[in-house]
């Protein structure tokens, strides 16, 4: 049975040096409660998994923990939406491993199933292949990857009952379903949490036995003020 904690709370299962895998597109599906009660710790030298980086514009998102110097390592599809991120890779203070976005959804995926690399010919012929080993298969050559997984995930739902089950309305599944296989501690934010028997069967997006720990995040509405907020101070920057 998932626990329900305080952000305050959950967030001390974060220690410094751990691999960290954040849910979201750009902001949006993303532990926002979660990743700015980290950004007000003093935990350091994270290692950092998330699809694309966070929303342009202002410090977002995960801009929060790298501008503070809390990640020492990226990994993901891309860095161009992200300011913070940007200027400490040009600087050389932050380490960043490009991986194609499929791929690196691949790589998370074969991490929570235990499979022992994912094997594609996405980014042959291009910087993502320096360093990489490849085989050849059917007279084909592939790159190899190998699996992805990390210490805490800390993912972001619509709804979780008290036994931990997530229901995926306007969060996006995304990373979501895949980064709760994959690492060791499953921390679930969610809008709103209910009880048990509430969020029909057939609508579960992720089982609470893979789910740790509970916490409340923003409401729905709170959400969609939140972004359109961003929204229209991202236009007055540009």
């Amino acid at each position: 049975m998932a626990n329900i904690q305080t952000v305050e709370e959950a967030v001390m299962n974060i220690k410094d040096g751990m691999k960290i895998m954040t849910a979201g597109f750009l902001g949006v599906g993303a532990p926002l409660k979660m990743i700015d009660a980290l950004a007000n710790t003093n935990v350091k030298d994270l290692t950092l998994i998330q699809a694309v980086s966070a929303h342009p514009g202002e410090t977002h998102d995960i801009g929060k923990l790298v501008k503070n110097k809390q990640v020492k390592k990226f990994i993901g599809a891309h860095i161009g939406t992200c300011p913070e991120i940007q200027e400490q890779y040009s600087a050389g203070t932050l380490e960043v491993e490009f991986i194609p976005m499929g791929t690196v959804v691949e790589c998370i995926r074969a991490g929570g199933a235990g499979l022992g690399a994912v094997v594609t010919p996405t980014g042959l012929g291009t910087e993502v292949e320096e360093g990489r080993d490849k085989i050849i298969v059917d007279g084909r050559e592939f790159l190899v990857f190998p699996p992805l997984k990390a210490d805490v995930a800390i993912i972001k739902g619509c709804k979780a009952d008290k036994l931990g089950n997530i229901l995926y309305k306007g969060t996006t599944k995304g990373t979501n379903t895949i980064m709760a296989l994959a690492a060791d501690l499953v921390i679930a934010e969610v809008d709103e949490i209910v009880e048990v028997g509430e969020i029909p069967a057939d609508n579960v997006g992720t089982p609470g036995i893979l789910v740790d720990i509970i916490v409340q995040g923003d409401s729905h509405e709170e959400r969609k003020k939140y972004f359109e907020d961003l929204w229209v101070r991202t236009k007055k920057i540009r």
